[in-house]
């Protein structure tokens, strides 16, 4: 199939969104299904614990290393060869007990991970014209809460029909998957016979004021609502006194949202995409969190929890849209590692943090002084990326760099 220079391509961004929707089904099925089974073998909260820091430490330690690699190396030869090792790594998984072995070998994995996501998030805006991105970042960003969606439901059942090897051997089947799209898809990074080498362009996150405060307010802000994960078990079951019905339902209000959201504005104008309509998603997520803590019945929290994962879904994009924007295409592996970098870290943080706050404090009390300070920060920086923020459009130095398909000859697979 052939592209002018004006074209889109739409195929390449339907498959990469259904490769992705295929692969954070396999990595949620697979986290499930491990957590299921060191809970049922009498593993306790430390093996969980460890399991969780296992999946999402590499993609904060390894960000430096992924994002040149992202920006140097040809994606294809990346994204295949990281694909191959994931699904090995995954299939032996499937045969292996031992809970230090499972944490070794999810750790694996995520280094996997931290190498093919800055990857792919460098590819998306190759395969649309600038003003297609929210588009394109939607549809991905949908498939991946889809997939996320369907795979907790999909664990518990394969889990209890067939033990814990059925589900671990489809998720390494899913790599494959991704394997295939990696050959399929003709977008694709420097590519030796059609691209030169542009990994020498000086790019660095902190020297853009506007994106280093973005990505420190979401930072802070990831940090609070991740805790939420844990104060809201408390809050919902212990200070609501509801059910666990409700609160799978309340939960899942939030993740409908999000797929709400990544849709809704997928289709926003790009040139209403700046840091700050971004900060008021941000903000925007925080309020209903704030004002939840405020309720008496946990039916409330459904509609709350269902408007903040629509902003939530609005972040996701807008994030993807900027980032893309404001760095030089030849640097996006970078910025995009930094980013994942930034929010690994902070979840990891406020996981860390919910654990003894919750043994100590109202439930209440978290869960409201999280969404109070998110919503605090989010505004505290509005001010300062005004001063400083230019329309969150291509830069006229480096826009040939991000939509130049003729010179291209591209491929992606990725798991995130």
């Amino acid at each position: 199939m052939s592209f002018t220079s004006g074209d889109s391509r739409w195929a390449d961004v339907y498959l990469v969104a259904g490769s992705r929707g295929v692969s954070v089904c396999g990595d949620f099925l697979a986290a499930t299904t491990l957590a299921l089974v060191l809970q049922q073998t009498g593993h306790g909260g430390l093996a969980v614990s460890g399991l969780l820091i296992a999946a999402s430490l590499p993609l904060a330690l390894l960000a430096p290393i992924a994002g040149r690699i992202a920006d140097r190396a040809d994606s294809r030869t990346v994204l295949v060869l990281a694909g191959l090792a994931q699904c090995l790594i995954c299939a032996v998984l499937a045969f292996v007990s031992n809970p230090i072995a499972v944490i070794g070998l999810v750790a694996l994995l995520a280094c996997g991970l931290a190498i093919t996501q800055p990857t792919l998030s460098a590819l998306i805006p190759r395969m649309v014209r600038p003003e297609d991105l929210p588009k394109a970042s939607g549809l991905t960003q949908t498939a991946g809460i889809v997939g996320a969606l369907i795979a907790p439901a999909l664990a518990g059942i394969l889990v209890g029909q067939t033990g814990s090897r059925l589900p671990l051997l489809l998720d390494a089947l899913s790599y494959l998957a991704l394997v295939v799209a990696g050959f399929a898809v003709r977008t694709r990074r420097h590519s030796a016979k059609t691209e030169k080498p542009q990994d020498k362009t000086h790019f660095r996150v902190r020297d853009d004021r506007v994106l280093t405060v973005m990505i420190g307010s979401l930072a802070a802000v990831i940090a609070g609502v991740n805790a939420i994960n844990v104060f809201e078990v408390f809050f919902i079951r212990d200070t609501l006194h509801a059910s666990t019905t409700v609160y799978g339902i309340v939960s899942a209000s939030w993740a409908a949202g999000m797929l709400l959201g990544s849709v809704a504005f997928g289709r926003f104008p790009k040139r209403k995409i700046t840091v700050p309509a971004l900060l008021a998603l941000v903000a925007g997520s925080c309020a209903p969190i704030l004002i939840g803590a405020t309720v008496g019945g946990a039916g409330w929290l459904i509609p709350l929890w269902l408007l903040g994962g629509i902003c939530n879904g609005g972040i996701n994009v807008f994030v993807f849209v900027i980032v893309a924007d404001r760095a030089p295409a030849a640097a996006h592996g970078r910025a995009f590692a930094v980013m994942t970098a930034a929010v690994q870290t902070a979840s990891l943080l406020g996981l860390m943090a919910a654990g003894p706050l919750v043994d100590h404090f109202d439930p209440r009390l978290l869960v409201a002084t999280a969404g109070g300070l998110g919503l605090l920060i989010s505004l505290a920086a509005v001010p300062v990326v005004r001063r400083d923020a230019v329309p969150a459009q291509c830069d006229v130095s480096h826009r040939e760099e991000l939509w130049a398909p003729a010179a291209v000859d591209e491929g992606i697979a990725s798991r995130s």
